[in-house]
């Protein structure tokens, strides 16, 4: 674990950690604003979910006042896209879950990563700019095969793959697969023929604030942006739907309630400080139909909780 830094009045270099939280991610591009414009420059960047495709689009080049026009504009309910067997009637969630472990098919968001991406010319890890010889960016993906948490690209040897022929959109695309809502990513390993699912980094690590501890004293401070509830170590009671609600509402609201746990459970220690601790005002993880007003208080919130952390 590395030692907790207390930041000089000249904003340092740092290395910023971004939290999973689909829809609230929002929020972490109001924070990120705030840091840049008071000069903090990000070395290298880590995240999960949400909090990868923001950091990643961030690596890319976008700076945060053009990712908060792209998603204060964006329709999350087009991120519902349906198979086939998804229009069955009646037995058409039950069958998708069945089949494809997943309600919605996930290519809606990958392409829409995608084409942001490629606006800046960013294809595979390789096109994305480095720092002392390694990428900038890494990528929380949870290997339900393995049971293991992979950093991509460094870890992209564990998939068959080189990390500069890793497509970025594929990772994020993993990163972002939210179990029961997303149909996870098969991906077969080219040497070994075994094929691994791959799913929300949030299932196993949605704050990865350790992704560039190292031991004793690091020569820059991490930073991490999370996403908490008004009162994050209050019990999680009343989380979950009942189950005449609706078997897939249940497991919905199940998986929301095991991503969120750690942060409910947050205690105020040596992380704690370099935390930009951001109130997520009661936003669901998959709340897709979000109204404008709500993704604006969303972004507004982030800003807020910056300014505060700079101030204290």
């Amino acid at each position: 674990m590395s030692a907790p830094h207390v930041l000089a009045s000249q904003p340092p270099d740092v290395d910023l950690v971004f939290e999973g939280g689909g829809i609230k991610g929002i929020a972490l591009v109001g924070a990120l604003e705030v840091l840049t414009a008071h000069g903090y420059r990000a070395l290298r960047v880590a995240g999960t979910s949400a909090g990868a495709i923001v950091a990643a689009l961030y690596v890319a080049g976008y700076t945060p006042e053009e990712l908060r026009d792209d998603l204060l504009s964006f329709a999350f309910s087009s991120l519902r896209d349906t198979g086939w067997e998804d229009r069955v009637p009646v037995v058409g969630p039950l069958l998708s879950l069945g089949l494809d472990f997943g309600l919605y098919e996930g290519e809606a968001l990958a392409d829409w990563v995608r084409e942001r991406l490629l606006r800046r010319g960013v294809q595979t890890f390789a096109d994305l700019p480095t720092f002392e010889g390694q990428c900038r960016l890494q990528v929380v993906v949870s290997d339900v095969t393995e049971r293991r948490i992979l950093l991509l690209p460094r870890d992209a040897a564990r998939l068959g793959v080189s990390p500069d022929e890793l497509e970025v959109a594929a990772a994020l695309r993993m990163s972002a697969s939210l179990p029961l809502y997303f149909e996870p990513v098969r991906w077969r390993h080219p040497q070994t023929g075994r094929e691994h699912l791959l799913v929300d980094g949030g299932l196993l690590s949605n704050f990865p604030v350790w992704a560039f501890d190292v031991p004793g004293t690091p020569r820059w401070p991490t930073l991490g942006l999370l996403l908490v509830d008004e009162h994050p170590r209050d019990a999680l009671g009343g989380e979950l739907l009942p189950p005449e609600s609706g078997l897939t509402d249940y497991l919905k609201s199940l998986v929301s309630t095991v991503l969120q746990a750690r942060d409910r459970q947050y205690l105020e220690s040596a992380d704690f400080v370099r935390t930009v601790a951001i109130p997520n005002l009661g936003v669901g993880t998959t709340e897709f139909d979000l109204s404008p007003e709500r993704a604006l208080a969303l972004y507004t919130s982030g800003r807020e909780a910056a300014v505060h952390f700079l101030e204290t």
